[in-house]
């Protein structure tokens, strides 16, 4: 500091040189040696710009020495109060870097955590919305082939059902024309048998077996009860085809109605874990939200420390070192002054 400068300085050392070796010298010197050291006095109080100095410096007398040096262990006391005022500054600056610096590194870590977390539930929820739009398009297409296949029943139930009146028509017609036959042939030709060749006809309706002379009932009324027979097999056929396509589409009806259960209860848990996860997600990124608001508040603290640690951090070693050597000078005018005022009294 300017101070030391001064105090151990060859012009100081000079002056105290002068002045306490003033028992050398008659009361006159003596005087004259008092006026420079206030003189001194006076400059080293502007140096230090301590005005208790200067007022001292002006009544320098035999016990203004130890006003002078009280002033001295003053400054003494100060500049080591401010050297350990300094080192717990610069620990509390230490400390809390370190504490902002780990604090910030956990954040990051939980953010990180925070963001992975974020990123598996988005890709679970798009998931679910996935397979959730399949089960639905699964179910219309269900449902679909389950109306078509009513239509398709119906249609063919219809189709059974003109079938069975068309046989039955049929039948009920040629036994009539079989009964009235059989009258007249009876009363006509009692006694009698009945030679008659096979007729002329058109062929057999599809379906129908082709007309054959019966030996055992002869020409038409053979050809027609060979007609109502195969009228009764077809409708018996009928019956039969209606009952297992009846039967099949039951047991399809009941299939398809099971796989539509299965699937809406799929989407019934489906969507409830996604809404879960939804809710999960709104969580986590309040939390991520928050954590960055935190990681903020940790950077701008983290600023604010290196504002008020670096000038110590960086300058700590230089300062200490420049006031232990202000000390060390101060203590040694102080010496020089305790010499000076030993002079004074073995002179008076």
């Amino acid at each position: 500091s300017e101070a030391l400068s001064f105090l151990t300085s060859d012009d100081a050392h000079d002056l105290f040189t002068r002045t306490f070796n003033f028992v050398q010298v008659d009361a006159t010197q003596g005087r004259q040696q008092r006026s420079d050291i206030a003189k001194m006095l006076a400059s080293v109080g502007h140096k230090l710009h301590s005005p208790e100095l200067v007022a001292l410096a002006s009544k320098v007398r035999l016990d203004a020495f130890t006003k002078v040096k009280k002033a001295i262990d003053d400054m003494i006391a100060k500049l080591l109060q401010d050297k350990e005022d300094e080192v717990k500054h610069k620990d509390y600056c230490v400390e809390e870097i370190n504490t902002n610096e780990r604090e910030n590194d956990l954040k990051n870590r939980d953010k990180a955590e925070k963001e992975a977390q974020i990123d598996t539930l988005t890709n679970t929820i798009h998931t679910l919305t996935k397979e959730l739009d399949t089960l639905k398009a699964e179910i219309a297409t269900l449902q679909t082939e389950l109306k078509r296949a009513g239509e398709d029943r119906e249609k063919e139930n219809k189709d059974f059902q003109d079938t069975v009146a068309d046989q039955r028509a049929t039948v009920k017609l040629l036994q009539k024309t079989l009964d009235v036959l059989k009258g007249f042939y009876n009363k006509k030709h009692k006694g009698a048998s009945l030679v008659q060749e096979d007729p002329a006809g058109p062929p057999p309706p599809p379906g129908f077996k082709s007309y054959k002379k019966n030996s055992g009932s002869g020409g038409v009324m053979g050809m027609i009860q060979q007609i109502i027979n195969d009228a009764k097999t077809e409708e018996a056929e009928a019956i039969q085809a209606e009952k297992d396509a009846q039967a099949a589409y039951e047991s399809f009806v009941k299939d398809t109605n099971d796989s539509i259960t299965a699937k809406n209860d799929s989407i019934v848990d489906k969507s409830a874990t996604r809404a879960d996860k939804e809710g999960a997600l709104t969580d986590t990124k309040k939390e991520l939200a928050n954590i960055m608001v935190e990681l903020e508040e940790l950077a701008n603290e983290n600023a604010d420390l290196h504002k008020a640690c670096d000038f110590t951090l960086k300058n700590f070693d230089t300062r200490q070192a420049a006031r232990d050597e202000e000390v060390e000078g101060l203590r040694e005018a102080k010496a020089a002054l305790s010499g000076a005022q030993l002079t004074l009294l073995q002179r008076k």
